[in-house]
């Protein structure tokens, strides 16, 4: 093969050698992202540093909490202590319950008495409120005490007749319905 030159020829203008103007016009380009930037990128680069520290750590917690056998122990006998509370507390609930159950029971067994009281006093014509009356149980009687209060001797504000809608009663005062028209605003 044969040496060929090849020149070109622009209306007789030579033309100077060409160079790599886009790397420079890339270098200036980036020394103006760095500086209108640069404090964002810091910031960005900070926290990207964090976030990788955050999760190596995360990471090697998690395989640090793997149960051992001493973990599982403890946990048995946690496990343990809390059935027996449980056992604990629901003999006290089933204790409480047998209790409510016979009260329970000794009240309708009361009721049932008093309720053939009633009707045998019934049968002899006698008045079945009497017999309610004159054998009050030592609960009812402790509780009929303290329902009563002891009234007082104060005399009542108003009379008996009184009703304030009618306009009658006592007072000199009744009600009087308001001017009708416009207000006299001025």
């Amino acid at each position: 093969m044969e040496d060929v030159e090849v020149t070109d020829v622009h209306d007789g203008v030579e033309t100077a050698p060409l160079t790599n103007q886009d790397l420079s016009s890339v270098s200036l380009t980036v020394g103006e992202l760095l500086s209108q930037y640069g404090w964002y990128l810091l910031a960005l680069s900070a926290l990207l540093y964090l976030l990788i520290q955050h999760l190596s750590k995360r990471r090697s917690s998690h395989s640090s909490t793997q149960p051992t056998l001493q973990d599982a122990a403890l946990v048995a006998r946690r496990q343990e202590a809390m059935e027996e509370s449980r056992m604990k507390m629901q003999q006290e609930l089933d204790a409480k319950a047998e209790i409510f159950r016979e009260k329970q029971r000794q009240q309708e067994e009361e009721k049932r008495r008093q309720k053939i009281e009633i009707w045998e006093s019934m049968q002899q014509g006698r008045s079945y409120r009497a017999t309610t009356r004159s054998a009050p149980t030592t609960e009812e009687a402790s509780a009929s005490t303290t329902a009563l209060k002891p009234k007082s001797n104060k005399k009542p504000l108003r009379s008996a007749d009184y009703n304030p809608l009618t306009g009658q009663g006592g007072s000199s005062c009744s009600w009087r319905p308001g001017r009708r028209g416009p207000s006299s605003g001025g």
